[in-house]
C-alpha cells in the first residue's frame, strides 16, 4: 500500500478477533513507530508492548476501578465521561479485547512528552493499516497517568520512575467477515484549512 493511500484509508477499529499478531508484523510497526520525529531528534519514547492476557485483564481492571470513583463534571470530555459512565455500569473494557496493546511512555519534566508520543502512535496506526490490521488511539492510560496504584503496577511492568503513559494503541486483526479494517473515505466536518498566500 502507497503512503498516502494508508494514511488516507486508516479508521480506528474497537472490535477485534483474538488471533495474535505475527511478530514480523509487529516488528514493523514497532519499527515505524521509532523512527517517528521527536523534539530535538530526543528519541525519549518507551514502549511497552503488552500481548499477555492476564497483563491486559489487570490493566482493564484497575481502569474500570479508577474510573468507576470519578464524578462528571459539566465540563468532562465527552470520551472520559463515557469511561466514567461505562466503568460504574461494570464491564469497561477500554482496549476492546485487542491482542496487542503498546502504552507509550515518555519522561514526565520532558516538554514534548506528548507530541512525541503521539508522532509515534499516528506511525503505528498507519503501519497497521498497510499491513491489514486494524487499530485504534487509546487515552484511558494517559487520563489516569498519575491514579498510584496503575503508576505502580505500570512501573512492574518496565516503565520507569520518571515516566508516564502518554498515548497507547491497540492492534489486532478485526473482527469484520473480511478479516480486513475498514478504509471507506471518511466526510471531513472539520479541520478547517486557511491559505495565507
Amino acid at each position: 500500500m502507497e503512503a498516502l493511500e494508508a494514511i488516507l484509508t486508516r479508521r480506528s477499529t474497537r472490535n477485534y478477533k483474538p488471533d495474535a499478531v505475527e511478530e514480523e508484523k509487529l516488528d514493523r510497526i514497532l519499527q515505524a513507530a521509532r523512527q517517528a520525529p521527536s523534539g530535538g531528534n530526543n528519541q525519549t519514547n518507551h514502549f511497552l508492548v503488552i500481548r499477555n492476557r492476564e497483563v491486559l485483564g489487570k490493566l482493564i481492571g484497575m481502569t474500570e476501578t479508577a474510573f468507576a470513583k470519578m464524578e462528571i463534571a459539566e465540563d468532562t470530555y465527552a470520551s472520559l465521561k463515557h469511561a466514567i459512565n461505562a466503568s460504574k455500569k461494570g464491564g469497561y473494557v477500554f482496549c476492546y479485547n485487542a491482542p496487542v496493546l503498546i502504552a507509550v511512555a515518555n519522561r514526565r519534566d520532558y516538554g514534548n512528552n506528548m507530541a512525541d508520543c503521539a508522532c509515534a502512535i499516528e506511525n503505528m496506526m498507519v503501519a497497521a493499516n498497510a499491513l491489514d490490521l486494524g487499530s485504534c488511539w487509546i487515552n484511558q492510560l494517559r487520563w489516569l497517568n498519575e491514579e498510584p496504584a496503575l503508576v505502580e503496577y505500570l512501573r512492574s511492568l518496565g516503565m520507569k520512575a520518571d515516566e508516564r503513559i502518554y498515548g497507547a494503541v491497540i492492534i489486532g486483526y478485526p473482527a469484520a467477515e473480511s478479516g480486513l479494517p475498514n478504509r471507506d473515505l471518511m466526510a471531513q466536518k472539520g479541520n478547517e484549512v486557511t491559505f495565507i498566500d
